[in-house]
């Protein structure tokens, strides 16, 4: 993008850049529960995508040290160079230093391999091999529940969009000029990652996600109704970008740990994280021409319809939360209280087997 020379050429770059990510995102989820057991998981989900939150912060702070540099390129460039080069770094380092499956990977010994499995197949059943289960394929696009959770994700998706791309313009509506705009982004985003890895550890630690989810979108739209409503005092206005921030990016990070290990085989999993992720995907779209300028400085549709659709993934995750525990309890009835830590038998059934329990 850094070398673009017009429009055509910088859309082909953008495109690029949005193919492989498309990849990336849905295959580090799934990677992640390799590794990680369900009372594990959902903090390390918040620090890898905390780094979003983070990545916002420095990203201002970036963007507000070269606004005033003097190079020989534009500055705009030097942005893309400067973004882009430590992913480049990052990407040509995991070939080499990120472990394969643990039932194959040579990064661990015999007896750390056994280990790996054995966490890999608590209150579940992990594949071994790269298998596909084309029966947990199509149970994932009939399942009722991932396209609920594909309308959670598409509200968040929609008020992060927003946020990510208009918080500075937000915050100039307060009186700020440019590069302090910039500048005064950074504080939401580094509340919002400490919040998210917070609520997430909490989340670990009493394995319950839904009501989680819930408040953290609930704050989110309490951000929303803020600045609709309350327009002259200033302080209260930039309050509220804290809870838009905090209240997205934790319900993101809790929503992807939430399914992952809800889907009950690894094939089911790695089919509901991306049809999940292509209808949030669509918020996101949404939300990226939500705040005209022709609309500022109240942005009225923008600010209504972002906490609109919060309100909505709040309410879906409480739906999907009382539809877990209802179904955790109607298998303690019909077939026994079970160890949560003990292996079940999902090759056929994948979450539909008597043994297995949803987090709720």
């Amino acid at each position: 993008m850094a070398t673009a020379h017009n429009f055509s050429s910088l859309v082909v770059a953008r495109l690029a850049l949005g193919t492989f990510e498309a990849a990336f995102g849905p295959a580090v989820v799934l990677y992640f529960s390799f590794y990680y057991t369900k009372s594990e998981y959902g903090t390390r989900i918040a620090y890898w995508f905390g780094f979003s939150a983070v990545a916002g912060a420095f990203g201002g702070l970036i963007a507000f040290g070269i606004d005033h540099v003097k190079a020989s390129i534009a500055n705009w460039r030097l942005l893309f160079i400067i973004e882009g080069a430590p992913t480049i770094l990052a990407g040509a380092m995991c070939i080499f230093i990120l472990p394969d499956r643990p039932e194959s990977t040579s990064f661990l010994t015999a007896a750390e391999r056994k280990l790996a499995m054995e966490r890999m197949n608590r209150g579940t059943s992990g594949d071994v091999g790269r298998i596909v289960n084309r029966k947990h394929v199509a149970a994932a696009f009939l399942d009722w529940r991932v396209y609920v959770a594909g309308v959670i994700y598409f509200g968040l998706n929609s008020a992060l969009a927003s946020c990510s791309a208009f918080l500075p313009t937000i915050i100039q509506t307060m009186g700020y000029e440019n590069g302090l705009a910039q500048l005064m982004t950074v504080p939401p985003y580094a509340v919002a990652g400490a919040v998210l890895v917070t609520t997430s550890y909490i989340s670990d630690r009493l394995q319950t996600r839904g009501i989680m989810v819930f408040s953290a979108c609930m704050l989110g739209a309490v951000g929303y109704l803020l600045l609709l409503y309350v327009t002259h005092n200033q302080h209260v206005r930039y309050f509220a970008t804290f809870c838009i921030t905090s209240g997205t990016y934790t319900s993101i990070g809790l929503v992807i740990a939430w399914f992952t290990h809800n889907m009950g085989s690894e094939t089911k999993r790695a089919t509901s994280i991306p049809l999940t992720g292509v209808i949030g995907q669509c918020g996101a779209i949404l939300g990226s021409h939500l705040y005209p300028l022709t609309e500022g400085p109240a942005y009225t549709k923008g600010f209504a319809v972002s906490c609109t659709l919060l309100l909505v993934a709040a309410l879906c995750g409480l739906v999907l939360s009382f539809s877990f525990r209802w179904h955790n309890r109607d298998r303690d009835r019909r077939y026994g209280e079970v160890n949560p830590d003990e292996r079940v038998d999902t090759t056929e059934l994948a979450d539909k087997a008597p043994g297995f329990r949803y987090i709720p």
